[in-house]
């Protein structure tokens, strides 16, 4: 009896475990089946969908687009850069000129004037005339040299035009600052010059000797006048002297 259930166990047993094989088998099977119905139903939608089979086919080719776009913009940005620095340049440029410009308006502007002014200095009249063209547009009176150091007679152009100048003694060698109460006074108009002396209109503080023969050579005139002088003279513009 023992020996016949054992038999029945073990045949069992036996079908328990063939049958567990076989649902192992069909279960592989399943999911082999299950793999290739997805890889076809993938590969019949890449071939059926045009986008993404351009997407899928140039994949290697969509790599390279964003450096050849990263390029143009860099040399695009390079571009920008070069123009914005030429610009600079320019402006740069365009400012140096004018500083320049402004440096030499003046010697230009008093050769304007040379050309439209002359300037006689009348010595036995103690008067100056300038003149525009032919009509006389101003008279200063003057006071002229003394004996022994006589204006010098002739033409001749004006050579240095100063604000406030300085002025040596041509005897003691003493020298006077620059000022109004200098004996140069306001301005100074220089016409002749030996290398070493120098012969000019000048301002005086001293208004009182105005029409007289006191001076070493130069013509003095009163401050004002000597202003008004300067605004209507250039470097170049003749000066005649005459007795």
């Amino acid at each position: 009896m023992t020996m016949g259930r054992n038999e029945s166990v073990a045949r069992i047993v036996m079908l328990f475990c063939f049958g567990t094989a076989i649902l192992s088998l069909a279960m592989h099977w399943g999911m082999i089946a299950g793999e290739r119905e997805s890889q076809e139903s993938a590969s019949t939608r890449l071939q059926g969908d045009p986008t993404i089979a351009s997407s899928a086919a140039n994949a290697s080719t969509l790599t390279s687009i964003p450096a050849a776009k990263s390029g143009k913009v860099e040399k695009n940005v390079t571009r920008e850069a070069q123009l914005a620095k030429n610009n600079r340049l320019v402006v740069e440029e365009a400012k140096k000129p004018k500083f320049f410009l402004a440096q030499i308006a003046k010697p230009k502007s008093a050769n304007s004037v040379a050309t439209k002014s002359q300037v006689v200095v009348d010595l036995s009249d103690r008067r100056t005339y300038v003149y525009a063209q032919d009509e006389v547009i101003a008279s200063y009176p003057i006071a002229i040299g003394k004996k022994g150091w006589e204006t010098p007679t002739g033409s001749f152009q004006v050579m240095h035009m100063l604000h406030y100048p300085a002025w040596r003694h041509p005897i003691t060698g003493k020298v006077f600052a620059a000022g109004t109460n200098s004996p140069l006074g306001d301005r100074w108009i220089g016409f002749w010059s030996d290398g070493r002396n120098q012969i000019g209109f000048h301002g005086t503080p001293d208004v009182e000797v105005i029409g007289t023969a006191i001076s070493h050579g130069c013509l003095r005139m009163r401050n004002p006048d000597v202003r008004m002088l300067y605004k209507q003279v250039g470097l170049g513009t003749t000066v005649i002297v005459r007795q």
